[in-house]
């Protein structure tokens, strides 16, 4: 479910609360090969499902950053802020894949507004705590902090 806000200065009310979730997301080993050949990452855990069988996860996992990146279509999903004419990444503080995504897994993400400040080129930055889980896992995938700003 979509957090809307009707402007920027109504984000600060929402400092603290979780925004909600996105979608679940199809990990599949077309998504993660075509990620592969983009980042040029090839490695076996990944993309060889034969050698990915005998090794630690039984199957071939997800680029940690190909999980990462797919915050950016999920975060989509959670906020929307009215009245803004650009909103950019501005970066991460911390990132961290406490358990592997394998194969044929779905996933999904919480987002919860740490903070809210104005800049002086006039955006607002805000700052964005992610837990990204996998469905039926025990523990997040990913978790990421990022920080966005939005050009009203």
């Amino acid at each position: 479910m979509t957090t809307t806000v009707g402007k920027v200065a109504e984000l600060e009310a929402l400092t603290g609360k979780h925004l909600g979730y996105s979608e679940w997301i199809a990990i599949t080993q077309q998504r993660i090969d075509t990620f592969a050949d983009a980042t040029d990452d090839h490695q076996w855990i990944h993309v060889d499902a034969e050698r990915a069988a005998a090794g630690p996860f039984g199957t071939t996992i997800a680029h940690g950053f190909l999980t990462l990146s797919l915050i950016i279509p999920m975060w989509s999903e959670i906020l929307h802020v009215d009245g803004v004419r650009l909103a950019i990444n501005y970066g991460l503080n911390k990132v961290r894949f406490p358990a592997p995504v394998p194969v044929g897994s779905k996933i999904r993400a919480a987002a919860t507004l740490v903070s809210v400040e104005s800049v002086a080129d006039g955006s607002t930055q805000i700052v964005v705590d992610f837990a990204v889980e996998r469905e039926g896992g025990e523990k997040p995938c990913c978790i990421a902090q990022g920080m966005y700003r939005f050009y009203a």
